[in-house]
């Protein structure tokens, strides 16, 4: 955690507390969690939806730039404040870099596809349109780590996916379906189940610490955009837009950075205070209220399938988060919860760009 507050040092399991402060604290985790995630979300689709601004690489260079000034940042804080700050030491070391370097590589394609993939479907059809991370972490488990899958875990999958054709069928007859859109979610769906791959292969090299990794993975990143965004030829959109020097733009634009950093801390905040398995419900719910906050602020009219199909990728994949939980008790009933928590911290913080 890169916040102290004396939050590292009490019991996250609420021993010695009233259940009312506990399910107030929990509460207001939640509710910072959900506000972080969804501001984070319409904000990334304001910038990337500006048309005199057409550098969604540039957009996400810029934020890639911030996390790294913040962690920094935070870095010195904990030298001033090591009673209120609690941020790792960071060094930077080329060694480290270049084995981060693969995993740098994936987020990279994770984070771009992201933001593409919002900005051509907009935040209504985004749930849906990058709903596959799941099929892809079924899959890909299976082919680079020979994990089986169990028959109701495929079973989930196949909800996932019959609600995402739903939902691109539906789109399609509404006329607002962007194929460009949807190839850019299912790219980034890839993706993400490739970043928890090779994030806890690369965990070693940076002592097992998620900020490390995020400074790394950063800096690699910021590296790399560098000619992409030469090459895909955003640099003179860039040069030639007019709020170039406005200050709300820059500060739109750090803002964005700013969120996008606090949503790794406040997703293993949640995790702590409540569990894996609460964290992904969660999740799921964050994901279909911001969807209806989305179809309501567009003042959009959708069919009853459009809302089928959400719903069976927001139940598919809450089931299939409830049978995966069920199979880990089954297989490692004695494993402490704290333990399991921190076991599975690295794989949810890899989602943290979704």
């Amino acid at each position: 955690m890169a916040l102290a507050n004396n939050s590292d040092s009490a019991d996250p399991d609420g021993h010695g507390e009233t259940f009312l402060l506990r399910a107030v604290r929990i509460a207001a985790v939640v509710a910072l969690y959900w506000f972080i995630s969804i501001t984070m979300v319409f904000l990334n689709n304001y910038l990337l939806d500006n048309r005199e601004l057409d550098a969604p690489l540039f957009v996400t260079f810029y934020q890639c730039v911030v996390t790294v000034g913040l962690c920094w940042l935070l870095q010195s804080l904990s030298s001033f404040c090591p009673g209120l700050i609690s941020f790792p030491e960071l060094r930077f070391d080329l060694k480290v870099c270049r084995e981060v370097l693969p995993l740098s590589v994936v987020f990279i394609g994770m984070i771009t596809f992201n933001n593409l993939c919002l900005k051509h479907v907009g935040v209504a059809f985004y749930t849906v349109g990058r709903s596959l991370s799941t099929v892809f972490n079924v899959l890909l488990s299976y082919v680079v780590l020979k994990q089986g899958t169990s028959f109701k875990a495929i079973l989930c999958c196949g909800v996932i996916l019959g609600g995402f054709w739903l939902g691109v069928d539906q789109e399609g007859v509404a006329g607002s379906l962007s194929w460009t859109g949807v190839c850019f979610g299912v790219l980034a769906s890839a993706c993400v189940s490739l970043n928890a791959i090779y994030t806890k292969k690369v965990m070693p090299a940076v002592d097992d610490n998620i900020w490390k990794l995020s400074f790394y993975n950063n800096v690699n990143a910021c590296v790399l955009f560098v000619p992409l965004i030469i090459v895909f030829g955003e640099l003179g959109h860039v040069a030639s837009f007019s709020l170039l020097t406005d200050l709300k733009f820059w500060g739109m634009m750090t803002l964005g950075g700013v969120f996008g950093f606090a949503i790794g801390y406040v997703t293993g905040l949640q995790i702590k205070y409540t569990s894996p398995l609460t964290h992904n419900v969660s999740g799921t719910a964050k994901a279909c209220a911001q969807t209806v906050i989305a179809v309501v602020y567009n003042s959009s009219s959708k069919s009853l399938l459009w809302w089928t199909s959400n719903m069976m990728v927001l139940g598919g994949s809450s089931a299939y988060t409830w049978v995966r939980g069920q199979e880990m008790k089954r297989v490692s009933p004695k494993i402490p919860q704290d333990s399991a928590k921190e076991k599975l911290l690295p794989a949810e913080k890899s989602n943290m760009a979704v």
